[in-house]
């Protein structure tokens, strides 16, 4: 089930959008401080962001231009501009999309539906949870604008966690995605791409990410 956030600043719009969502099976959030939207949509971390262009303090243009510094997260844009300007801009910033207020709300589950598909179903595309992302197709993990480059036993393990965010994976199912065969290696061979893992997103700052279950296995 995908997670949106909803950045509008109008209650009623927000209350009517969340209804809607979660009506066809999405889970909702709405921002409620908009003086630190960025940052709710980096601690957050949702599937998919909805976001309107007038705002308190910082307006979507902003938004959306700081939060592509630091995050992939798919971005629509929802609002009542509907200049070719608008959209132009929207989309040089980074947004994924593009709806005008007041919008069909068939065309906007169908936009929301298909922005979601691109970004969970390319081949190599961006994973992230709770800040941290990781880019497979450069074998790079990223928070807060640091970078580190991981080996490819330590990107085959982060990528099968952030595809499974709080569930508990055994050593066994973790040694068969490296290896397909538990067969040929020991327990020492995983415990070592573990730990190395974990200092590297240490070393950019991401603590307590990476949990050891004892007897059971490890999770994000």
């Amino acid at each position: 089930m995908s997670e949106i956030l909803l950045v509008e600043d109008d209650p009623k719009i927000c209350r009517e959008l969340s209804t809607l969502l979660e009506r066809y099976g999405y889970t909702c959030r709405a921002v409620e401080q908009f003086d630190r939207v960025e940052e709710e949509i980096l601690r957050l971390a949702p599937q998919l962001v909805l976001l309107d262009i007038n705002l308190p303090y910082y307006d979507g243009y902003h938004i959306c231009r700081q939060v592509r510094k630091r995050s992939n997260v798919p971005i629509i844009v929802v609002t009542s501009r509907d200049s070719e300007m608008d959209e132009l801009m929207s989309m040089n910033l980074g947004a994924d999309d593009f709806v005008t207020k007041p919008y069909n709300t068939q065309i906007l589950l169908a936009r929301i539906a298909a922005v979601l598909k691109r970004s969970t179903g390319q081949a190599g595309a961006a994973l992230e949870y709770q800040g941290v992302i990781l880019y497979p197709e450069r074998s790079i993990v990223e928070y807060q604008g640091k970078q580190q480059e991981l080996t490819k036993n330590e990107l085959k393990i982060l990528q099968l966690l952030l595809r499974n965010p709080g569930v508990i994976l055994s050593r066994e199912q973790l040694m068969n995605e490296l290896w397909q065969s538990d067969e040929f290696v020991d327990d020492n061979t995983l415990t070592v791409n573990i730990n190395r893992l974990r200092r590297k997103l240490e070393q950019i700052g991401v603590q307590d990410f990476l949990i050891t279950k004892r007897g059971q296995g490890y999770r994000v």
